[in-house]
């Protein structure tokens, strides 16, 4: 077994997956030759690179982490407040997702019994490279590994009857995200990601992380001040306007221009 250190493309860009291999989840890295395992992960400065997984349409992907904690932030952008009639928070408003709500590209989001109303919100989610607490702001861009695309699935009905948002964010199923990490990525660029969700084929959504009211640096100034993240965890960083409702038979698609697209069906 030869390894490497793993190689950048020319926009310093890498794309990170987590595909089941023979021998179970693998971590890999995406290159012109294959899928690349990744045998001690991708957290660290130099991870190495070992034998090829197969092509990136031969192999099974999974959900490209495996957080300890997601944490979502609600109202973050203005239209998306407007369009449920409620006030732009003055501080980052935070609610938890349970890791078992995490879903894989291309799985099915199971609509539960208990909700007459589940809807869809695209997000850009970011993921953590290093434990990192009380981070200051300045500095909180270098404790992220990459970003990708996430769905909030929400249900409606369930938010709004209860005072915590738990239940009508938690259910399993109700955190796709994929189809993999991309790392590299300046803070500046991170600030101009454009997000679109589209149903059916049907544009839903479509907004800018430009348009949050707090930036990713400010969220994770404000969520490290509260625990500590892990690597691997996620920040689902807010949704553009246009969030509706899913139907059974629906397919779903969050795209972040420059980073993928994110596929799932409803059932």
């Amino acid at each position: 077994m030869v390894f490497g250190s793993v190689m950048k493309d020319g926009a310093g860009r890498r794309r990170i997956v987590r595909v089941m291999a023979d021998v179970g989840p693998c971590w890999g890295l995406i290159t012109e030759g294959g899928v690349m395992s990744l045998p001690d992960g991708p957290f660290g400065d130099a991870p190495r690179v070992g034998d090829r997984l197969g092509a990136v349409d031969e192999v099974r992907l999974l959900a490209p982490t495996v957080p300890s904690k997601i944490i979502g932030v609600g109202r973050n952008y203005v239209e998306h407040a407007a369009e449920h009639g409620v006030e732009i928070p003055t501080e980052p408003l935070l609610f938890l997702k349970p890791p078992s709500s995490v879903l894989a590209p291309g799985g099915t989001i199971v609509l539960p019994e208990l909700s007459r109303r589940v809807e869809y919100e695209g997000e850009v989610a970011v993921v953590m490279g290093r434990r990192c607490r009380n981070v200051v702001e300045a500095d909180a861009w270098r404790d992220v590994l990459g970003v990708t695309c996430g769905n909030d699935v929400t249900a409606r009905d369930i938010q709004r009857s209860d005072p915590q948002w738990t239940r009508g964010k938690g259910f399993d199923t109700f955190c796709p995200l994929g189809p993999w990490i991309v790392t590299g990525l300046t803070q500046d660029q991170a600030s101009a990601l454009e997000i679109r969700c589209r149903v059916n084929g049907e544009l839903r959504q479509r907004g800018d992380t430009s348009q949050m009211v707090f930036p990713v640096a400010r969220l994770i100034a404000h969520i490290s001040a509260v625990m500590t993240l892990e690597p691997g965890d996620v920040i689902l960083t807010g949704t553009p306007s246009g969030v509706g409702r899913l139907a059974g038979g629906d397919r779903v698609e969050v795209e972040i221009v420059g980073v993928g697209v994110l596929s799932n069906s409803v059932g």
